[in-house]
């Protein structure tokens, strides 16, 4: 069982981060906010996928003008992500948003802080501190190491907005390097309690950045740290939330839905373990019970070696055995196992 390192709670929304409440998975639109209709739809897509909390970019007025209707009809709780204008974050906390993301390295001077730490306290609105690798202090570099500069930039930010009479903090501190990324948060989580979201940052593409994101996101779930995640990616947002839900899971933070286990394949397969696995990832997807279901290629790896599962398929020469608990219940051909195995499946809810 992992002991999660403590930390203070904040609202966003309806929804707590921080203590002991669930870890939750963050993702950001692509859209131009500016609009509303793709924005809504691209947040209602993004939910029914499992996201928790999403942000959206900020970055001029027409962005800002059209947060009051994005807020008002959105189904998750709306960040809103600050860059440079501090004025366009005045406009965000009165658009109703959730929460505030700003980068220290670019939002401006202490008054403008206290604006916008004002405005959001008067309305019950966290700020999260989003540190950024790419944009920290440049004269701290001359004197510090990078992880350090990082390190500093964050603390700094904090004592600000605590002399400025604000706790509802959030901190990010991130880099595209796993290892870089993976040393300041392990820092940084022990000089402050303020909850921490965390993610490796400018990771790429799914493959790449999925690998990327679990060695990062993994290592620090599994040292009890983070209390929220962004799987950042640079594809369809939907791909940041399947990825995000399936790290929470495999290091055994999160339950639901299903758990698929397949076999590498070898010389004694003799049905396409590939394409069905492949199948039943799609297929089994949305399905919310937390079942361990496998797709095995012979006997040997079948209702054996996986025989710990709740249910799953186990290759013959052209056909196949389905089973419940390393117990065979059915044979079929390759072509009936993965339907006759959703049957079974909906069906386990019911037994």
């Amino acid at each position: 069982m992992i002991s999660r390192r403590a930390t203070r709670v904040i609202s966003v929304g309806d929804v707590l981060i921080g203590g002991s409440n669930p870890i939750t998975v963050q993702s950001m639109c692509n859209t131009f906010t500016s609009d509303v209709k793709k924005t809504l739809s691209q947040i209602s897509e993004l939910r029914a996928a499992g996201c928790e909390i999403i942000r959206v970019a900020v970055p001029d007025m027409a962005a800002a003008e059209a947060l009051p209707e994005i807020c008002k009809q959105s189904p998750l709780p709306v960040v809103a992500d600050i860059h440079f204008d501090y004025r366009l974050a005045l406009l965000s906390a009165k658009a109703g948003v959730a929460k505030i993301r700003i980068n220290p390295g670019n939002i401006g001077t202490r008054d403008r802080v206290k604006a916008v730490a004002d405005a959001c306290k008067e309305r019950n609105i966290p700020i999260r501190i989003g540190v950024n690798s790419g944009s920290v202090d440049k004269h701290l570099l001359e004197t510090h190491s990078l992880i350090d500069t990082m390190i500093k930039s964050a603390l700094d930010q904090i004592a600000m907005l605590e002399e400025l009479d604000f706790n509802d903090i959030a901190l990010s501190i991130k880099s595209s390097s796993v290892a870089d990324t993976v040393s300041a948060y392990r820092k940084i989580s022990q000089s402050t309690n303020v909850p921490l979201h965390i993610g490796v940052t400018e990771t790429g593409t799914v493959y790449n950045g999925v690998i990327k994101s679990a060695m990062g996101i993994g290592s620090l779930l599994l040292d009890g740290i983070g209390d929220t995640i962004r799987v950042s990616l640079t594809a369809n947002p939907l791909e940041e939330i399947r990825a995000g839900l399936s790290i929470l899971k495999t290091a055994g933070v999160r339950s639901g839905g299903i758990n698929l286990i397949s076999c590498p394949t070898c010389g004694r397969t003799k049905i396409d373990v590939i394409s069905l696995a492949e199948k039943a990832e799609e297929l089994f997807q949305d399905i919310k019970k937390p079942l361990t279901i496998a797709i095995m290629g012979c006997a040997v790896n079948g209702p054996g070696e996986a025989r710990f599962a709740d249910a799953g398929i186990a290759g013959g020469d052209g056909m196949g055995v389905i089973f419940l608990k390393g117990e065979i219940v059915d044979r079929a051909p390759e072509n009936e196992l993965l339907p006759r195995l959703l049957k079974l499946i909906n069906s386990m809810g019911e037994a």
